[in-house]
Order: C-alpha cells, then sequence, then structure tokens
C-alpha cells in the first residue's frame, strides 16, 4: 500500500507533462471547449489507467480538417395557399345609363364632325386667299414700271380701236379670218403701243407653257415659224426695193439720154 502512494506520488508530475505536451502537439485539442462533467463523468485513477497515459514510441496522427457541411437545398417547394378570387358581379345598368351613354356617344360624334368640318373651311379658305394673293400679284407684275413712261389707259383704249377695225374689215369673211384678223391686229397695236407690258404678259405665259413640254414645244416651234418668215420678208423687202430703186436709175438714166440726145 504504502509503494503503491509512493508510485502515485512520483507519477503525478509525469502524468502533468504527458498532458501538456499531448495538448501542444495537438492545436485542435487545445482549441476544443473543455470538458463538462455530464459529459465526461469522473473516475479516480487507478494503476491500470496510468499505463494508458504513459507516453509510447508511436506519433498520434493529426487529424484532417474538416469542411463545414454545405447546407442542402430543399428540394420540397413550399407552396403557398392560393387566394380564393372572387369574380365581381356585373352591374345591372340602369335606364338613366343607357341615356347618358348614348347622349355621351351622339356629342363626340358631333364634335368630331364639327372639327372636321371646320378644319375643311380653314383650308377652302386659305387656299382661296393665296389665289387671291397670286392673282394680285401676277397683275401687278404685269403693269410697266414708271420709269418706263408706258401708260396703260390710253394704249388699251388704241388696242380695242385696232381689234374693232380687224372685225369690221373681215366681217364679211369666213369664219377664220373673222376670228384671226381681230387678234393679229390687236396683238400688233398691243406690241407697237404697250411693248413693256406685251413683254411681262408673254414672259407670264411662257411660265405656265413650260408646265406642258407639248404645248411650249409648239410656241417655240411656232416662234421659229414666225421669226423666220419675218426674216424671209425683210430679205425680200429688200431685194425687192433694190430691184425697184435699179429700175428708176436705169429708167432715170434713159430718159436722160433721151433729153441729151433731143438737144
Amino acid at each position: 500500500m504504502a509503494a503503491r502512494l509512493l508510485f502515485q506520488r512520483r507519477a503525478a508530475p509525469l502524468t502533468a507533462a504527458v498532458l501538456v505536451g499531448s495538448i501542444a502537439f495537438s492545436p485542435a485539442v487545445a482549441h476544443a471547449e473543455p470538458p463538462n462533467g455530464r459529459q465526461f463523468p469522473r473516475k479516480p485513477i487507478y494503476d491500470d489507467d496510468l499505463e494508458d497515459l504513459l507516453p509510447t514510441s508511436k506519433t498520434l496522427p493529426t487529424p484532417p480538417p474538416t469542411k463545414p457541411a454545405e447546407p442542402t437545398p430543399s428540394t420540397s417547394l413550399i407552396t403557398l395557399p392560393s387566394e380564393p378570387t372572387t369574380t365581381p358581379r356585373a352591374k345591372k345598368e340602369t335606364p338613366t345609363d343607357l341615356l347618358a351613354s348614348r347622349i355621351r356617344l351622339a356629342r363626340l360624334y358631333l364634335y368630331h364632325h364639327a372639327c372636321h368640318l371646320e378644319d375643311l373651311i380653314n383650308s377652302s379658305l386659305s387656299r382661296a386667299f393665296d389665289l387671291e394673293q397670286s392673282f394680285t400679284s401676277t397683275i401687278s407684275n404685269l403693269a410697266p414700271d414708271r420709269s418706263s413712261g408706258e401708260k396703260l389707259m390710253p394704249g388699251v383704249i388704241y388696242v380695242l380701236v385696232a381689234g374693232m377695225a380687224g372685225s369690221i374689215i373681215a366681217r364679211n369673211r369666213n369664219v377664220l379670218l373673222r376670228t384671226a384678223t381681230p387678234l393679229a391686229l390687236g396683238i400688233g397695236a398691243a406690241w407697237t403701243v404697250l411693248p413693256v407690258t406685251m413683254t411681262n404678259v408673254s414672259e407670264l405665259l411662257w411660265y405656265y407653257e413650260k408646265k406642258v413640254p407639248a404645248v411650249a414645244e409648239a410656241h417655240l416651234q411656232v416662234r421659229e415659224g414666225v421669226e423666220k418668215g419675218v426674216y424671209m420678208a425683210k430679205v425680200h423687202s429688200e431685194l425687192a426695193q433694190r430691184k425697184i430703186e435699179e429700175g428708176v436709175r436705169e429708167v432715170r438714166e434713159a430718159v436722160e439720154g433721151w433729153v441729151r440726145k433731143g438737144k
């Protein structure tokens, strides 16, 4: 009994050293929580227990680090209870509501057509004002400038008189002459009396004729024909004048010769 107590006293420091060394070489155990008395009940230390606590030549393997378990998603879906859908009951229309809806549709119909009619009137008035403005500006552009010294009032009277004279001259002729003669005399008198005004009128007519290519080409052909005819008339008149002058000169020379011989 005394030997056992002596052995227990000497083995107590050795046991403490073994415990401290095991704690130092195993950090996982060092950070572990202290044992609870409920989990590990205290027992008296006997000789058989000291043999288990003595160090051995074998080294204890260090446990591998354990990974924290990943949370696995739950396969079951949580289904919320669906709320009961209640269909509202259709409100029954009264005769007053029907009359109000009919009146509303009639007012919208009248408003729509009134707006459309107003737009049509505004657009037609705008076109009329534009036409009036273009007409007045065109007429004002046909008038001669003050610097030209040309006056419309006596010139227009002369043109009308020439047209009436042409109608009197061709009154017993066919329809073509009765129509062409007053026009020809009136246009000739206008170009003679009102040259600036007739130039403006011709430019305006040419502006509208260019919008119709066929009419413009016909006008050009007629103009070229008239110009060519006037040129040929001038040439023939000059030739005739020369022949007449030559004939008169020959006659005069012959008469002079006869007079000389008679002396």
